[in-house]
């Protein structure tokens, strides 16, 4: 167990022999976040109104039938399930069909991107246990936090008006079994060293609301959220009856 608490980990530049276990860990890395965002939208208080109504609705046409009731209820839970599943699986089937297709062109072969993985020695072999990306992008004239937090702390932020470079963060996932030993921010501080090093003026990654714990890492770093909206990849009424909204997070640099 002392060995354990011990891991020491390094952070490489990503190659091709990763592969196999990077798409792994972005798959299931994805879809862990299904379930805790199940759990958080079928407490609501609207959905669970929704569901005793439904449920009053099923014992009352089955003739007093709590079978009926619990069916009913087990329905709407299961839609809002497949609701929360459809986000982040389709989420990460787009994601696997564009950049993480081809992660060579899509980022080492780019100067201003970046994907690196972490490494430990796992029983005497080194294994990927971690990985993070940038991307460099480039900023309207005007744009800024002020616009993307409908002005409420953005002039305090903002600095020049004119055309900047950032870097934003994605596919920020540690394994499942290492987790809580600081790997998450030791690959965040990596993706602000490259973006430090490229001279961009910050660095932006988006989260989803039901990520808290990455939420509450990102913050002990000095990011701040600026933005949140509901719009995701999936049916309108997917989100909307998912109760999941992404946030973006940003830090200065």
């Amino acid at each position: 167990m002392a060995q354990k608490n011990n891991l020491q980990f390094s952070i490489r530049e990503y190659k091709p022999s990763d592969q196999h276990v990077v798409m792994s860990l972005f798959h299931d890395g994805i879809l862990e976040h299904v379930y805790p965002a199940f759990f958080k939208a079928v407490s609501n208080p609207d959905h669970v109104g929704v569901a005793l109504s439904i449920s009053m609705a099923g014992y009352v046409l089955g003739g007093s039938s709590y079978f009926q009731a619990l069916l009913f209820g087990g329905a709407w839970a299961g839609l809002i399930y497949y609701c929360c599943y459809d986000i982040y699986d389709g989420f990460m089937i787009r994601r696997l069909s564009t950049d993480m297709a081809d992660i060579q062109a899509s980022y080492l072969d780019n100067p201003d991107n970046g994907f690196w993985v972490a490494e430990a020695d796992v029983n005497g072999q080194a294994k990927v246990v971690g990985i993070v990306a940038v991307t460099g992008k480039t900023e309207d004239k005007g744009e800024g936090f002020e616009d993307w937090n409908g002005g409420m702390s953005g002039s305090e932020i903002a600095q020049d008006a004119g055309e900047r470079r950032y870097g934003e963060m994605s596919h920020v996932v540690v394994a499942f079994s290492l987790r809580h030993r600081s790997l998450g921010s030791q690959l965040t501080r990596k993706a602000l060293d490259f973006c430090k090093e490229q001279g961009f003026s910050r660095l932006v990654v988006n989260v989803s609301s039901p990520q808290t714990a990455a939420v509450s890492m990102l913050q002990k770093l000095g990011f701040v959220q600026t933005a949140a909206h509901c719009q995701t990849h999936a049916n309108h009424w997917f989100s909307k009856l998912a109760k999941i909204s992404v946030l973006r997070m940003e830090k200065l640099i």
